[in-house]
């Protein structure tokens, strides 16, 4: 199989994960983000990786967004929305920082295949992203992709939809965006 194949089929796999999407989960996750005094992120591995550029998205347009784990981030409190991108809902340090956050009074959302997990039922909000994952061949859904890589590409262009729609797409918009873009590399 050429490259170019192996990109076409990634792309057909993501068309149908975001066809199966639930427009109302989605808008209720962007109301949630919206509410939130401040949003705090939280995932692991490569699903990690796609859920900080949403973080990072979202102080380019003035929230307040922190990654667990880093730092800097500071104690989770009551009107505080901790967002986690689990592909099986079942990660064990991802079960726990839900189980604290929910004990701080925050609000929590969660991004997965799994809404009937252990982080299913502790979140407010699900976002079921109907995506392979290594993790559960059971679920009948079929890929060229190794691991969870439609899980972790569908966690990354859902916040860039998301945040796409909160800001805007425009020259305006990517002038504000570069006012807090990174300016020491």
């Amino acid at each position: 199989m050429e490259i170019k194949e192996i990109l076409s089929d990634i792309t057909d796999e993501l068309a149908r994960t975001f066809d199966a999407l639930d427009e109302a989960q989605l808008e209720e996750l962007e109301r949630r983000v919206l509410a939130a005094n401040r949003v705090f992120v939280a995932a692991a591995g490569r699903s990690l990786l796609a859920i900080r550029g949403f973080a990072m998205r979202l102080m380019h347009f003035g929230y307040t967004a922190y990654v667990v784990g880093e730092t800097v981030t500071p104690a989770i409190q009551p009107g505080d929305l901790l967002l986690i991108a689990s592909g099986s809902g079942s990660t064990a340090t991802l079960v726990v920082m839900a189980e604290k956050a929910k004990k701080a009074g925050a609000d929590i959302a969660l991004i997965t295949t799994r809404p009937d997990s252990p982080l299913g039922a502790l979140a407010d909000h699900i976002v079921h992203l109907e995506a392979y994952t290594a993790k559960l061949p059971e679920s009948g859904i079929k890929s060229i992709q190794l691991g969870g890589n439609t899980f972790e590409q569908g966690v990354l262009i859902v916040g860039d939809a998301i945040i796409i729609h909160i800001a805007g797409s425009s020259a305006e918009k990517n002038a504000e965006l570069m006012t807090r873009h990174a300016n020491l590399e």
